[in-house]
């Protein structure tokens, strides 16, 4: 009987990421920020947090709906080759957020869906769910007073995959860091396959690096420091935007400001012409009324010499 991979069950299994410990491609950015009474929360659930359940509907050869309970202590999984035994640890590793088809032995993730057989029709979608217990703090808002998570990844043949956490829906990159938080994961070294352990003796330094790290709990410290930087460099950017949008503000406030001074100038030269032609016209009135008044004295004056 061949095994190709085992689990030790009780103990949460791990996050993915990328060689460099990066979030893999295809997820999305931008993380909800926690303060520091959350990541302590978090660092404590770590310790704590265990797997209870697996839940498996279309995924691989588990065409109709199979729950699995972890049960306290050491877990085995055991059966003949072709049985499924790597699929329960695919499954596990799926909804942990993995995002290589191939490393689900697939050319692309729909051919995780149950394909049928001769007897069976295939499905069209394939959903795994996964029970956690002991994770207070743990998830990230608005699930951080969730004792219990249930995470659960869906994908749909021709329409995607995504994830939920206790209903609500989520990003693989939170789903990748909550399991990155417990030393666990899709790619970590928690999950040890056949021919693991010799790979490990023949490693790199940076791949023994990620090994340790991820034993000591803090491979989601790399996933939140890459995002950290995606964050910084968004910032300066957008900084670099606002610097060149004030240089265009300031041009056009210099403008204004002359355009305010010309309009005060015109204001106040056009109340003095005002008050100019005020001046003049009431200057042509006084005038027009006295030449009216010695007309009509020298039109009476005229009239009596006249009369006499």
């Amino acid at each position: 009987m061949s095994d190709p991979t085992q689990e030790a069950g009780g103990q949460m299994p791990p996050v993915a990421e990328t060689p460099d410990g990066t979030p893999p491609p295809g997820t999305e950015t931008e993380a909800a920020p926690r303060d520091a009474a959350a990541e302590a929360a978090a660092r404590e659930a770590a310790l704590r947090a265990v797997l209870v359940r697996l839940r498996i509907a279309g995924f691989k050869s588990f065409a109709e709906p199979t729950t699995l309970d972890v049960l306290p202590g050491l877990t085995g999984i055991v059966g003949p080759n072709g049985c499924g035994k790597s699929n329960v640890v695919e499954a596990l590793r799926w909804a942990m957020g993995e995002t290589n088809a191939r490393a689900m032995r697939g050319g692309e993730m729909d051919d995780v869906i149950f394909a049928g057989t001769a007897h069976r029709p295939g499905r069209n979608q394939a959903e795994v769910t996964l029970l956690l217990e002991e994770a207070l703090g743990l998830a990230p808002p608005p699930n951080q007073s969730a004792a219990e998570l249930e995470i659960t990844r869906r994908i749909v043949r021709g329409e995607g995959t995504g994830f939920r956490i206790n209903g609500r829906e989520a990003r693989g990159r939170d789903v990748q860091t909550l399991f990155a938080d417990i030393g666990s994961g899709a790619r970590s070294s928690a999950m040890v396959s056949q021919g693991k352990v010799a790979a490990l003796i023949a490693a790199r330094p940076e791949e023994r690096r990620q090994v340790l790290e991820e034993a000591a709990g803090i491979a989601g410290l790399r996933a939140r420091k890459h995002e950290a930087e995606l964050k910084l460099r968004q910032a300066e950017a957008n900084l670099t935007r606002a610097e060149d949008l004030k240089g265009q503000l300031e041009v056009q406030r210099q403008s204004l400001q002359r355009q305010a001074r010309q309009a005060a100038r015109y204001r106040n030269l056009s109340g003095l012409t005002r008050q100019a032609e005020a001046e003049f016209f009431s200057v042509l009135v006084a005038r027009a009324e006295r030449d009216l008044v010695a007309a009509r004295e020298g039109y009476a004056a005229a009239r009596a010499a006249t009369q006499a």
